[in-house]
């Protein structure tokens, strides 16, 4: 009661609170999600955002070798991948990097986090949702030859070369169709979507394997010369450009710390979380490797460049015929409902974690009795999602995701050798990151920093905006109305 300030900030969580066991009552969650769903969660979330919008974006920047680009994303999601599997062994709570930062580092850096995590979540969800509207249009103009009106499919906002343009009496109306449909599942409750999301999931895989056996049966190794991007004008160049490709590649890996979103409603946590997370990042790394391969085998790398559905006229392009770009396009639908579904999941939980704590409005931790599920928390994050899907464009977006990723990975490295430290040799028994609390804790901030060094001015102003933002909030309200600021 009487804490100074700098111990107000600092004051962290205890582990033993924040690791707890299903609860008996009807306000609590309910840990109803086994290993195989929650791999699923973090693929579902992960793969489709990166692979069916991102060719366009990275290919002319890195051109075939947009592969490398790829690879050093997965090593650097992999490295933090580590990180994640250790502390949700020991800290197998919703809030993912929020409960982490909370337990280690303290609650004024756990409160930043949950900003970051709050705008990595809602607006990688509008943005996903916005990308739906292409794939949706092709399958339909495959499938039944019918177009939706551009005044039904774009946005209000619009960046331009020019700068902010503003279409009066535009809407992109198939993302709030989306986000109401995912709105819709989760009220319902976590297993319905967690086995609704496996399923789709699934679907999904049979989908991309669908597209690399027929994309490698126009497979020329012509397409791969010259190997790295020549110079373009922009001066994106050699490593250059396969840098730049990565930073803009790198939060298709959002999906892992989704897994870790879970982990107040997993079975046995302990277990399956650290293991739900490796097995997510294996088996994302291994397909995106085999559809950025075969895509450039099927087609040079300057045809990428403003391709829209570029996948599934990848597949007309190589076949001749309209029916597996219909049925590339019909994935891809199925793939991004799950996409924006999981991250959509992940936002109310990590709002459930944040209210729990007394840090923001009890209203985001309120369940309903009858489905297990935060429904008023889930009726906010829809309506804000879709607002944003509906009338802003996704290229505000991509960068902010990237940018709040980013942040929480650093973090969440910060956090192992804190810790290791706190627990002095005598933690609990199980998964540790490789080579000590230093090296790849060490090696994935650096990685973290170096494609934030890629991110432009506009980005980091909005950053700083929201920051400010979230400081004020903690100040006025989370500070005085922590649980930690009353206990005894």
């Amino acid at each position: 009661m009487n804490q100074t300030l700098v111990q107000k900030l600092t004051r962290t969580k205890p582990v033993n609170n924040t690791v707890e066991t299903a609860p008996s009552s009807s306000n609590g969650l309910h840990r109803s999600i086994g290993l195989f769903p929650l791999t699923m969660i973090g693929v579902g979330a992960t793969i489709g955002t990166g692979i069916f919008f991102t060719m366009v974006e990275a290919v002319p920047k890195a051109g075939p070798s947009v592969i490398l680009s790829f690879l050093f994303a997965a090593i650097t999601a992999g490295l933090t991948a580590l990180c994640y599997a250790e502390l949700s062994f020991r800290i197998p709570a919703s809030g993912s990097s929020y409960s982490f930062a909370y337990a280690t580092v303290g609650e004024f850096l756990a409160f930043i986090m949950a900003a970051c995590l709050l705008l990595e979540y809602g607006l990688a969800a509008s943005a996903t949702a916005i990308g739906w509207s292409d794939y949706l249009n092709n399958f339909l103009n495959n499938a039944f030859g019918v177009h939706i009106p551009e005044m039904l499919r774009s946005p209000m906002i619009v960046s331009t070369p020019k700068g902010i343009e503003f279409h009066g009496g535009h809407i992109n109306l198939p993302p709030i169709l989306l986000v109401g449909l995912c709105c819709l599942l989760l009220i319902r409750g976590t297993k319905e979507s967690a086995t609704t999301n496996a399923i789709m999931v699934m679907i999904k895989l049979a989908i991309l394997i669908f597209f690399v056996v027929i994309a490698f049966s126009g497979f020329d190794i012509n397409n791969f010369h010259p190997f790295f991007s020549p110079d373009n004008g922009v001066h994106i160049t050699g490593m250059t450009g396969v840098t730049a490709a990565a930073a803009t590649v790198f939060f298709s890996f959002i999906g892992l710390d989704t897994v870790a979103t879970a982990g107040e409603e997993v079975r046995d946590p302990k277990r399956n979380v650290p293991i739900g997370i490796l097995a997510a990042l294996g088996i994302v790394t291994l397909f995106y490797l085999l559809v950025a391969v075969a895509a450039m085998g099927a087609q040079p790398a300057y045809k990428f460049a403003g391709q829209e559905a570029g996948l599934a006229v990848i597949l007309q392009n190589v076949t001749g015929k309209t029916w597996p770009a219909l049925v590339l396009s019909a994935g891809a639908v199925i793939s991004v409902f799950s996409v924006t579904l999981v991250t959509i999941y992940g936002q109310t939980r990590i709002l459930y974690a944040i209210s729990k704590d007394g840090l923001i409005s009890k209203s985001f931790q309120k369940v309903n009795a009858r489905t297990a599920s935060p429904v008023q928390n889930t009726l906010i994050v829809c309506i804000v999602v879709g607002l944003v899907a509906g009338f802003v464009d996704a290229t505000f977006l991509w960068d902010m995701v990237s940018m709040g990723t980013l942040t929480a990975f650093i973090v969440v490295s910060l956090a192992v050798p804190v810790m290791r430290r706190k627990e002095n040799g005598k933690g609990t028994k199980g998964f540790r990151v490789p080579f000590g609390p230093y090296v790849v804790p060490g090696l994935s901030i650096a990685a973290c920093l170096y494609l934030m060094f890629g991110l432009s001015l506009t980005t980091y102003t909005i950053f700083i905006i929201w920051m400010s933002a979230a400081i004020l909030t903690y100040f006025l309200y989370g500070m005085r109305n922590s649980r930690l600021n009353t206990a005894k």
